[in-house]
């Protein structure tokens, strides 16, 4: 058998040991767990795990998203502001001084 030697952060090591400990295993085993689960894992598996795991992602950004959301009802009311190429259409220092003057001439 051959020793790995691997550089991880101590906390790390303190908590995965104590986790170890509760499961009466050692880190050492875990990690050959993981070791030998990671070999025998087909692509395809990997694969299915990653579209969960993408999927579950999206999921809870959607839930997310939706629960900050405005009211269905306001969006026609609210007024949209404006995107980065309405900003910049066209010679926009022009248009801001000839607003800047409406306004102070009103």
């Amino acid at each position: 058998m051959s020793n790995l030697t691997i550089s991880v952060d101590d906390e790390l090591i303190k908590l995965a040991r104590v986790r170890a400990i509760r499961q009466g295993t050692s880190l050492s085993a875990k990690v050959r767990e993981f070791l030998q689960d990671y070999v025998n894992e087909s692509d395809d598996a990997q694969r299915r795990k990653r579209e969960d795991a993408t999927a579950r992602l999206m999921q809870a950004i959607e839930s997310a998203t939706a629960q900050t959301a405005p009211d269905a009802a306001t969006p026609a009311t609210r007024k949209r502001r404006p995107l980065r190429e309405d900003l910049y259409a066209g010679d926009f220092r022009t248009r801001d001084r000839k607003e800047a003057s409406s306004r102070q001439g009103r």
